[in-house]
């Protein structure tokens, strides 16, 4: 069984989205980033840095004790490797896989969230702010539609945990002042996905946790 510590973030949905593809068995633990939760000492014993998500093992492949994870990518890479799936065996397929995954964390998820606290959350408008991180998203939202005009998904013909990643960030493309009438490769990736039945629970669940998470745009 895993715990799944998360709330309904783009960065918690990552790791549902993998869990409802597998056979996985998973419980929620949710932990109310609203409340800062994520910053109690329990919580931080399973991810140092205080955020979510953050998941633990307790029934490793081979055996021992429980394992516990933090930080989103290493959480899939792991869940990948126990599952056998989402990611490709080949190293070329598995070398593309890993860096559209380490793209995600180190760039789209860190700039999207930069982007939405200048842009809708913080106590006054910086102007500088707020254009720097609207154009890196856009900067990023290009580079991506770009690499989906020559791949069906983003590591090649396979849905995999680096698209997992990248998911949940463009759900929230509205409120990064994305349109993706022009990201159109954005746009037939995003459908795609959408309209797999594991999408549809993981956001189904997401609603349920707290009534307030991004909601899953229906499909064009």
């Amino acid at each position: 069984m895993i715990d799944l510590h998360y709330w309904p973030t783009p960065n918690g949905q990552k790791i549902v989205l993998f869990l409802e593809e597998t056979s996985l068995p998973y419980r929620v633990v949710p932990v109310n980033v609203a409340k800062n939760e994520q910053q109690t000492d329990a919580f931080r014993k399973l991810s140092p840095n205080g955020k979510i998500p953050a998941i633990i093992d307790n029934a490793p492949n081979g055996g021992g004790g429980p394992i516990s994870i933090f930080e989103s990518g290493a959480i899939l890479v792991y869940l990948a490797g126990k599952s056998g799936s989402f990611l490709p065996v080949r190293p070329d397929g598995r070398a593309v896989a890993l860096q559209w995954l380490f793209w995600e964390v180190a760039n789209l998820g860190p700039m999207s969230a930069q982007q939405v606290f200048f842009c809708r959350r913080a106590s006054e408008a910086i102007p500088f702010a707020i254009e720097r991180y609207t154009q890196e998203t856009t900067r990023l939202f290009g580079l991506l539609d770009d690499r989906l005009a020559h791949s069906r998904f983003l590591a090649g013909d396979d849905y995999s945990i680096a698209d997992m990643a990248a998911f949940p960030f463009v759900v929230i493309h509205e409120s990064l002042n994305q349109n993706l009438d022009h990201f159109p490769h954005i746009q037939r990736w995003f459908d795609l996905i959408a309209a797999r039945p594991a999408t549809q629970r993981a956001y189904y669940q997401a609603k349920e946790i707290n009534p307030k998470a991004p909601s899953l745009p229906t499909s064009r």
